[in-house]
């Protein structure tokens, strides 16, 4: 019985995961294929889309999984707030698996225009699905593009933090979404330029993946013919753990101690 409950317990961590990913790349995708295919809105557009996804997503998921919605945090929660390792691999999936079925959603509503603007589905409008050293156009290289990573993911889990320990000053009324995404808007517009601000190995591997498998050839390589699909799974991975230790050892460690109020309330289930 025990082990029955515990079964469904992380299948429904699983579906939260899923469906507030797919949320969040349903917004973030869709408004850059607005963006790019249609000519309909600018980077402003899409910081706040891509903050507001956050918000939605997280608010869908947060009372059965946490809301990682990401496996670099999701990472980081295991090595520094007790997270359990053994469901690291399985919320990583099911965030990839989300962001990928988003992507198709937003690949298949998008079609026609995509196809106008782009028939070749060329690296002109892959970055509507996955990232790329200097957006595609700017003269930044893999390595520049893997250090831009590491600093914005490294800004993200350490935010997230401090926003979501209740022992430091913690949004109240379940307004913890709502800075999370503001977190997310700033981090798109100030660290947006390199390489586009996957901060969130899901969010590029899954719509990258749907892209190649609907026709975007060359969804795997940079626009210098390098393999980059391993930069935005790697550098966030680095950043959040970097970020994290931060927080851990800058911040939480000098905070007044309670034995009922821990850090990462708000990203660990509740199931």
């Amino acid at each position: 019985m025990t082990r029955s409950l515990k079964a469904r317990g992380l299948a429904g961590e699983l579906a939260a995961e899923f469906v507030g990913t797919m949320i969040l790349i349903l917004f973030g995708c869709g408004v850059v294929a607005q963006v790019s295919a249609a000519g309909i809105g600018d980077h402003d557009s899409i910081a706040w889309a891509w903050g507001i996804g956050v918000t939605l997503g997280v608010y869908v998921a947060s009372r059965i999984s946490g809301a990682h919605l990401n496996p670099a945090i999701t990472v980081a929660l295991a090595v520094f707030q007790g997270f359990s390792w053994r469901k690291v691999a399985p919320y990583a999936l099911a965030q990839t698996a989300g962001a990928f079925v988003a992507a198709l959603l937003v690949r298949w509503n998008y079609t026609e225009v995509l196809n106008a603007v782009d028939p070749g589905l060329t690296i002109k409008t892959q970055g509507v699905f996955s990232t790329l050293p200097g957006n595609g156009t700017l003269p930044v290289g893999d390595w520049g593009a893997f250090r831009d990573q590491v600093i914005g993911t490294a800004i993200l889990a350490l935010v997230i933090f401090a926003i979501t320990d209740l022992r430091n000053t913690a949004p109240a009324a379940n307004l913890g979404p709502v800075v999370v995404g503001f977190l997310v808007v700033a981090i798109g517009m100030a660290w947006g330029t390199n390489a586009g601000y996957a901060i969130n190995p899901a969010r590029d591997f899954g719509p990258r993946l749907a892209s190649w498998l609907t026709g975007y050839d060359t969804a795997w390589s940079d626009q210098y013919g390098n393999p980059y699909w391993w930069v935005p799974i790697v550098a966030p991975i680095v950043g959040a753990v970097i970020g994290g230790a931060i927080y851990k050892y800058f911040i939480s460690r000098h905070l007044p101690r309670t034995e009922d109020i821990g850090p990462a309330k708000a990203l660990e289930p509740t199931a």
